[in-house]
């Protein structure tokens, strides 16, 4: 089980075009720290956005102009590239790019047709002669101390269910609505992902309104992700429990930044993220660290070896009612 994990700083950082850039970002892996490097880039995407105009009168266009700042991490084998891309309409995506030295190990076989029938289901796969690529998982974890409009936010997930019509009240046989809760305690705010239970995950400033009434906020919104399959008393599992759940909310302190713990090898899981959410600690409108865990489930094929194409996933970082 590899493990990366990003932090965000608190700081607001004040940089200039082309000359500074944050050495802030940390990456990890299993504990150990890895080599980072920062960069920051501007990108054109054409045209963005059109004010002023009508379709058959454009009279203003303007290039679509976002901000990346672009994390390197090479920690044991594997490259790990981290874009944080900054839009002019509030919006964050956050892209995750993974590549290098496949992890492999010797095997006896030479061609598959040298395995012996009923055993065709290997744990992992031959990749060439007598080697073979390691089935394992990749997790990177987000730390998020988001700060909307002030430091005491709340988490909110806004759940969207089905409600049947009444006989006779209308055509439609259903419609969808929003249920709003908002976490209270930090047991409140674990979530794992369900696509037949599908979710929205504010984190907002209840005290902060928008002219018409509703309390400003962004929401994460998970892409494509994976979860451990591992059984949670697995040592690897006890040390990375915190990918038990795709998002964690806990209340800020500065002496828990790292889901893993401080030493992940000699851990044994009694310094983690799951330990601290053990106390249940309020976090309604409070200083709040959003964790998200985002995964890659790795069968390596032929096309892996020896240099792994890169592989991306991401999420987002949407304004709700924030404008």
């Amino acid at each position: 089980m590899l493990i990366l994990q990003v932090l965000v700083p608190r700081a607001r950082i004040s940089t200039r075009p082309n000359l500074d850039c944050s050495t802030s970002s940390r990456a990890a892996v299993d504990g150990e720290q890895g080599c980072t490097g920062l960069a920051t880039t501007q990108e054109h995407d054409g045209a963005g956005g059109v004010v002023n105009g009508t379709r058959s009168a454009i009279k203003e266009v303007r290039p679509k102009v976002t901000l990346v700042a672009r994390m390197a991490a090479s920690v044991a084998n594997y490259d790990y590239i981290v874009d944080w891309e900054f839009q002019t309409d509030g919006l964050i995506m956050i892209k995750v790019g993974l590549s290098g030295i496949l992890m492999v190990k010797g095997s006896e076989y030479d061609n598959m047709n040298q395995v012996k029938e009923g055993q065709e289901n290997l744990f992992d796969t031959l990749l060439s002669e007598n080697v073979i690529g390691v089935i394992h998982d990749h997790f990177i974890t987000f730390y998020l101390d988001m700060d909307i409009d002030d430091s005491d936010n709340s988490f909110v997930k806004v759940n969207i269910k089905r409600q049947d019509t009444s006989p006779g009240e209308s055509p439609r046989k259903s419609y969808l609505k929003a249920i709003r809760n908002v976490a209270k305690i930090e047991k409140d705010a674990q979530v794992q992902l369900k696509l037949y239970d599908p979710s929205e995950f504010h984190v907002i400033n209840p005290t902060k309104k928008t002219r018409v009434g509703n309390p400003v906020g962004y929401k994460v919104v998970p892409f494509g992700t994976a979860a451990s399959l591992l059984d949670h008393d697995d040592p690897p599992q006890r040390r990375g429990a915190f990918t038990n759940n795709q998002i964690w909310v806990t209340p800020y302190n500065i002496s828990e930044q790292w889901a893993g713990g401080l030493f992940v090898y000699q851990s044994q899981g009694d310094d983690t993220l799951v330990v601290w959410s053990e106390r249940d600690r309020p976090i309604e409108n409070k200083d709040i660290v959003v964790w998200y865990t985002l995964g890659f489930h790795h069968i390596p094929c032929q096309e892996d070896f020896p240099i792994m194409p890169t592989v991306s996933s991401s999420f987002d970082l949407n304004p709700v009612n924030f404008f």
